[in-house]
C-alpha cells in the first residue's frame, strides 16, 4: 500500500524553515537500498507477529484511518528532505500495546502503538508532531548514519578502501538488519528530528506549537518510569526551549498551509 500522493512536486531547496545542515558523510559508507530492504523485512515480520497476536489494527480502525490521513498530508512535504522518499512504499500501521512509542523505519515504514495515542490522548496536531519527528529520522537517514559509523569502526580504515565494491560492508549491514527496531539515535539526531518534524507538520497544516504540549504530556507520563520513546531523547525542558526558539521559522509555513 503506497500512501504517496500522485503528482507531488519534489522540492530540494528550503528557502524557508529550519536549517539542520547536510546528511552525515557516514551515510555514504552503507548502501541505502540494503538498509531499506532490511527495514522492509523487519517491518513485515513485526506486522506478521502483531497479526498473530491479534494486536494489528485493521485498515478500518478509526485510529488507523486517522494516522493514515495525517501521513497523506505530510508525505508530499517529506520529499524535499530526501529525494529517495519519492520511491518509498510508505506504510502506516497501528499495533495494540501499552507502550508509549512510535517509529518510522528507513524506507517510510511507520508504526504507532496504541499506548501513545490512548495514554497521551494526542490531538491531530500532536500526532503530526510525533509522526513528523519519526519520519525525519528516516528522511535524514539517521539509521544509515549510525550503521555507517559502526561499520567504519568495526571494519577499520584499511578495509574501507577495499570495500567500495561493498562486498564485506554489505554483509555487515545485513547483520545490522535485525537491530533496526531497537536502534538508538544520538541526542543530536533526536534534536534534529524535532526540528525537521516540526517543519513537516507546519507545511502540512498542523500547528507546530503542538510540540510544546506534546512534551508537557510526555513529562507527566514519564514521572513514574522512563518511557521507551524518551530513552535517548534530550530532556523535555531542553527540547521545549528548542521548539519555541524555532517556532518563528515555521509558523509562517503553518499560516500559509492553513490559508491555502
Amino acid at each position: 500500500m503506497s500512501l504517496l500522493v500522485p503528482g507531488t512536486r519534489l522540492q530540494l531547496v528550503h528557502a524557508e524553515g529550519v536549517d539542520v545542515g547536510r546528511n552525515s558523510v557516514f551515510t555514504n559508507l552503507v548502501p541505502a537500498e540494503t538498509i531499506e530492504s532490511s527495514a522492509a523485512q523487519q517491518y513485515a515480520q513485526m506486522l506478521q507477529q502483531a497479526a498473530a497476536q491479534k494486536a494489528l489494527a485493521g485498515r478500518d480502525h478509526p485510529q488507523v484511518r486517522r494516522l493514515r490521513t495525517v501521513a497523506q498530508k505530510i508525505i508530499p512535504h517529506a520529499l524535499g528532505w530526501n529525494p529517495r522518499a519519492r520511491d518509498w512504499n510508505w506504510e502506516v500501521n497501528l499495533i495494540g500495546s501499552k507502550q508509549i512509542n512510535a517509529f518510522c523505519m528507513p524506507g517510510g515504514k511507520i508504526a504507532f502503538y496504541t499506548g501513545i495515542l490512548d495514554q497521551l490522548k494526542l490531538t491531530d496536531d500532536e500526532v503530526a508532531t510525533v509522526m513528523g519527528h519519526e519520519m525525519a529520522h528516516a528522511l535524514r537517514e539517521h539509521a544509515r548514519e549510525r550503521m555507517g559509523k559502526n561499520a567504519a569502526t568495526g571494519i577499520g580504515a584499511t578495509l574501507l578502501s577495499q570495500l567500495l565494491g561493498l562486498g564485506q560492508l554489505g554483509q555487515t549491514v545485513t547483520n545490522y538488519g535485525a537491530q533496526l527496531l531497537t536502534l538508538q539515535f544520538s541526542r543530536s539526531d533526536e534534536s534534529e528530528a524535532d526540528l525537521v518534524g516540526m517543519e513537516l507538520a507546519a507545511r502540512s497544516g498542523f500547528d507546530p506549537r503542538a510540540g510544546v504540549s506534546l512534551w508537557q504530556k510526555m513529562a507527566i507520563a514519564s514521572k513514574g518510569a522512563p518511557l521507551q520513546w524518551l530513552s535517548t531523547h534530550p530532556a523535555g525542558n531542553t527540547r521545549i526551549a528548542d521548539i519555541e526558539a524555532n517556532l518563528p521559522k515555521v509558523l509562517p509555513l503553518y499560516s500559509r498551509a492553513r490559508a491555502g
